[in-house]
Order: C-alpha cells, then structure tokens, then sequence
C-alpha cells in the first residue's frame, strides 16, 4: 500500500508557508495559494519542508493523509514553476487565435467560439494549431483546457478535433465498398 502522506513537502527556493489551524498558505514568485485540510490531519512546519500526520488510525484519516500531502505539494509547485497544458488543433481550416483576453475558434461551425478567459489562468495561441493554458492552480488549468477540447473533441475516424499534445487517438477503419 502507498504511504505518500509520510514524505514530507519540500518546499523550493523563494517559497514560504504559513500555518494557521488547519489551513496552509504557501507564497511564491508566481503568487499566493492556500488549502484548508480536514480534521483528520494535523500540519507541522518543519524547517523548509511541510508535514502533514494523521489524527488516528481510521481509513478516512489515511485517506485525508495521502490527499492533503498531495495538496501541499501541488500548492507549492503551482506557486513556484506554475503549471501548464498544450492543445493541438488538426483538421483543415481548424484554427485559434487569441484578440484581447477572448480565444477565437474556428472549429468546423457556421460561426466561430469564443471563448472568455477566466480570472487566474493565462491563455496563449503561440501558432494557429496550438493553445497554451497555463496558471498556478492545476485544477483550474486542467479544467480550462477540458473546456477547450470539449468544443471538438478529436472524431476516431479521421483524428480531426482539439487534443491534449502528445495525446493518442485511436482510429478506426471507414466503411468498405
């Protein structure tokens, strides 16, 4: 069984953490973040690392141990190096372009999406067949980027769509004569 909770959160160079009660704030060079753990779980700072215990033996409090150590660590990755999805778009006159904070998508429809920026995430078009989706709260940035790809989905039979970079799209076999 994984006992991710027993290693402790180091925390990197420029990257401070404040505890109070139950709630950790960690501050970094891209900005500020905080989690609120349960009562499962008791924090203690140590000197440059985080730890996170559990309060007893109880399968939720294992389960809460694992998770808020989890938290911890994406809080400070999130304020330190920050966090980042690419999207490729393939399919023939597919394209996105950013004017202000709205991303424009042509995307095979009788007009184009526009899709509004949320607060707290950046969105880029470096090239017409790209996007880039970063931030420092790796929820935020996941769903963002599932939002985008949800307007076209990569199709099966020719690979047409908005993918995740890297991302394998198993294809099928047309109709045969």
């Amino acid at each position: 069984m994984s006992r991710i909770g027993k290693k402790p959160v180091a925390l990197p160079k420029g990257v401070s953490a404040e505890i109070k009660g139950q709630t950790i704030e960690v501050k970094g060079p891209k900005g500020t973040r905080s989690f609120t753990a349960t009562d499962d779980v008791d924090l203690v700072l140590d000197e440059g690392s985080v730890a996170v215990k559990p309060r007893g033996t109880s399968k939720r409090a294992r389960q809460q141990w694992g998770m808020t150590r989890s938290m911890i660590e994406n809080l400070t990755v999130g304020v330190s190096e920050g966090f980042k999805k690419e999207l490729e778009i393939q399919g023939v006159g597919y394209r996105a372009t950013m004017q202000g904070k709205t991303l424009k998508l042509a995307l095979g429809y009788s007009h184009d999406v526009n899709f509004e920026t949320p607060e707290g995430v950046t969105i880029t078009a470096p090239k017409q067949t790209e996007i880039v989706v970063e931030g420092i709260d790796q929820q935020l940035v996941g769903q963002v980027a599932a939002n985008i790809r949800e307007w076209r989905r990569p199709e099966p039979y020719k690979g047409k769509g908005i993918r995740y970079k890297g991302e394998f799209v198993f294809r099928k076999e047309g109709k045969k004569k």
